[in-house]
């Protein structure tokens, strides 16, 4: 049986060029021609490779959860609950202002509206921006039972505000917002921090 043509290009250093497009642009504003541009291989070597813009844009949503998993699994190991959301948010803003890459996270800006033809594509980022909200709901948890975090503050609810928190910053990056503009955000998230006392968590209701 014959060999296919082997492949011509650095798919890892493909995707990654890919990935730069669609954080500049998002799913639907990257047009085939731009990403095979930015891929330096033709049309249908992409299609070849991925089959699609879809399948491309799943393996650059890989790639993208890749770089972003340290960031989640270093803070989750932090001593205490404070810690864990100044290590998740500071090494969020950190990668969201990284000089090396476009603003923005891939997750938050990809596809927030699109046609229905990227309706999948859509439904999957937003189950991407939720990913880590379990982990920290969780160690939020086990903080509570250990008298780090006030009784009455419910740790689902602290994950999805951190969260929330976060997919904002990404927001503020993707719109030109500075590591230190971000930065004054995490303080401000953390100087309403709840401790185990009673004022500090009516404090988190304000």
């Amino acid at each position: 049986m014959a060999m296919g043509r082997p492949r011509e290009f650095d798919l890892d250093k493909a995707v990654a060029n890919a990935l730069r497009v669609f954080l500049a642009k998002g799913y639907e504003g990257a047009s085939t021609a731009e990403l095979a541009a930015a891929m330096r291989i033709g049309s249908p070597s992409l299609y070849a490779a991925f089959g699609s813009k879809e399948g491309l844009f799943r393996k650059a949503m890989e790639r993208h959860a890749v770089f972003l998993e340290p960031i989640l699994q270093h803070a989750l190991g932090q001593d205490t609950a404070f810690a864990v959301a100044e290590r998740f948010m500071r090494g969020n803003a950190d990668a969201l202002t990284d000089p090396a890459k476009p603003p923005g996270c891939l997750f938050v800006q990809g596809a927030l509206r699109c046609s229905d033809a990227g309706l999948p594509v859509r439904d999957e980022l937003a189950t991407q921006r939720v990913a880590g909200e379990p982990l920290l709901r969780d160690r939020f948890a086990r903080a509570a039972q250990d008298g780090d975090l006030p009784a009455r503050v419910d740790p689902a609810t602290l994950a999805r505000y951190v969260v929330t928190v976060m997919n904002g910053l990404a927001v503020r990056a993707a719109g030109g917002a500075s590591r230190a503009e971000l930065y004054e955000v995490v303080d401000m998230v953390l100087a309403l921090w709840p401790s185990g006392s009673r004022d500090a968590a009516d404090s988190l209701r304000v």
